[in-house]
């Protein structure tokens, strides 16, 4: 059994490390909310230019000759871009993300199709080369507080090695923020735009949008009826939404790199809240585990302290019986 200065020492080392997590989980609180609100403010920007890239995608008669819209002629060499974190100590935020990467990578290579790493953070780029895999676009020292330039950056890169051939396809993988408490790992295809998430209808239209769109069509919806029965002209209904100057396919071809920044700048700033929410969850957790460690050391401490009394007085009794 440990001695009563052993367990001191113990209990006071626990200690330190309790302030330390402590510590770590209010400074992890106080960059949550504000990696909330930057997020919170970019989500309808994001949202409603999904939209407007989606509508201009069917409103245009002929998709503008772009690259970055048109895809390969066979799929060989698939681009995965991970997002992590920079530090750990943070749960299961960057393990899980490394987890979803090696599963899409065994399913790829059944496939017979090669993997190139892409990976934002420290913590991928460091997991990825130490298990033997060759990074070709490391990403890192933003993570905390990514800015607009940084996702620019990584778009640029992604949409070249397009553009050279040296991928078919980009997916990205990343957390996206629901609470302090929850993060999911979401994936998604970036390019070519031909197959992302812009020409497959989403869930904001579907729902009416989250701007007001839903009234504003159920109206026009009315006065086209009304227009149909009247004239009988068949008006075509996103034509009919939404007047474009100049065309939608000068319009197509602005907004398609826009679209290829943005996803990845929302990307990295649902990954910042998600960091620093997972962060303030496991220290917490991590000063809740040492309380209740310095209880039980306590009490064993109490034990060891109770049971050297105990062996004192029955030495002084026994020396005493000694001298009679």
């Amino acid at each position: 059994m440990a001695s009563q200065k052993d367990i001191k020492g113990r209990i006071a080392s626990v200690k330190n490390i309790e302030k330390i997590t402590r510590a770590m989980e209010m400074v992890a609180a106080a960059r949550l909310r504000r990696a909330e609100q930057r997020i919170e403010a970019l989500r309808p920007y994001a949202d409603a230019l999904r939209r407007m890239t989606r509508r201009a995608v069917e409103a245009a008669e002929n998709i503008p000759n772009l690259p970055i819209l048109q895809e390969h002629d066979s799929v060989e060499r698939v681009g995965l871009l991970l997002v992590t974190g920079d530090r750990g100590l943070a749960g299961s935020f960057n393990s899980q993300i490394i987890r979803a990467g090696n599963r899409r990578r065994a399913e790829l290579e059944h496939d017979g199709k090669q993997v190139v790493w892409y990976a934002s953070g420290r913590r991928g780029v460091s997991s990825l080369s130490f298990r033997g895999f060759e990074v070709a676009g490391a990403y890192t020292g933003f993570t905390d507080r990514p800015a607009y330039s940084d996702a620019r950056g990584i778009a640029d890169e992604m949409v070249a090695a397009y553009l050279d051939d040296r991928v078919d396809r980009v997916e990205i993988f990343y957390n996206g923020f629901i609470s302090a408490m929850s993060q999911e790992v979401r994936h998604e295809t970036l390019l070519p735009l031909a197959q992302a998430d812009i020409t497959g209808g989403g869930e904001e239209d579907e729902k009416g949008g989250a701007d007001g769109d839903g009234e504003e069509r159920a109206g026009d919806e009315a006065e086209r009826s009304s227009d149909g029965e009247a004239g009988g002209a068949d008006i075509d209904q996103t034509r009919s939404l939404w007047i474009y100057e100049p065309d939608p396919e000068a319009i197509l071809e602005r907004l398609a790199p826009d679209y290829v920044e943005i996803s990845i700048y929302r990307a990295l700033l649902e990954s910042t809240a998600s960091e620093h929410g997972a962060r303030m969850t496991a220290m917490r957790s991590a000063s809740d585990n040492a309380s209740d460690l310095i209880d039980d050391l306590t009490l064993a401490a109490n034990r060891q302290r109770q049971a050297d009394i105990t062996a004192q007085l029955m030495e002084v009794v026994a020396g005493a019986e000694g001298i009679r």
